[in-house]
């Protein structure tokens, strides 16, 4: 499976009609270290670009955008008791939520990892 990346710095990883998704590298980069993550509850449906939590680090506060519409059927509470792990491993261990996604359609806005890439050099 793949990567998608939105302009807001989520990604998110697709399988069939559900997606894990969190926040990307260069956020997290950007960011430095996060101390606080606020994850959407469960059965929350969120439209594509709409905030669906909050993460918090030494520098700043960021809102986390929905890189695509679907109802959340998972956190990662591993994150929520360790919000380091969106530093350790953005890409992995610290995965924020997994949906159901609506509408795929708003897949077609995302970037693949070289289009993303050239956004964020």
């Amino acid at each position: 499976m793949s990567f998608l990346f939105s302009d807001e710095h989520t990604w998110l990883q697709r399988d069939g009609d559900t997606a894990v998704m969190g926040i990307t590298v260069h956020a997290q980069d950007t960011l430095g270290d996060i101390v606080f993550v606020d994850l959407p509850e469960i059965g929350k449906s969120f439209a594509a670009k709409e905030v669906a939590g909050v993460v918090e680090s030494v520098k700043a506060a960021a809102d986390v955008h929905m890189p695509a519409g679907g109802e959340i059927l998972e956190v990662n509470e591993a994150l929520r008791a360790d919000p380091s792990l969106a530093n350790s491993d953005p890409l992995g261990a610290g995965w924020f939520f997994k949906v159901k996604l609506t509408k795929l359609s708003d897949l077609d806005a995302l970037h693949d990892e070289a289009n993303y890439k050239k956004l964020t050099d």
